[in-house]
């Protein structure tokens, strides 16, 4: 079992969202299944000094930020082998670049199940 999970859940889990109030919301349903720490940022040069502080085991990456998209973020977390999820409230409409076409995301907002769901994923498994 991979150390970074712990029941299936990752223990340490980075929410990038510039809506403090959705990132509280995600923070208190992710800390209630039982994550042992959530870090937020509002923008891609926090994260990037989170990542590079402390990388996370996890990320919830939301696509549209204020003035810009999350996908520089998602690039390095691809790198660094972690696993994240976009969220976005644009649903299937969203444009992702090519390289990130694929990847997992939920729609805002989404129901704890799907979002448990998704922090239970691994690297590699289907996407939502």
């Amino acid at each position: 079992m991979d150390p970074a999970f712990f029941d299936g859940l990752p223990s340490d889990v980075l929410i990038v969202e510039d809506d403090p109030i959705i990132a509280l919301d995600f923070e208190d349903t992710i800390l209630g299944f039982g994550v042992k720490t959530v870090r937020s940022a509002g923008s891609v040069a926090k994260a990037l000094d989170m990542i590079a502080d402390h990388p996370p085991d996890f990320a919830l990456l939301d696509v549209g930020l204020v003035h810009e998209k999350t996908f520089t973020l998602a690039e390095r977390l691809d790198a660094l082998k972690i696993p994240y999820v976009f969220v976005t409230g644009y649903g299937a409409d969203v444009r992702l670049p090519a390289a990130l076409a694929g990847k997992p995301r939920l729609p805002k907002p989404c129901s704890s199940a799907a979002l448990e769901a998704a922090l239970r994923r691994r690297p590699g498994a289907a996407a939502c």
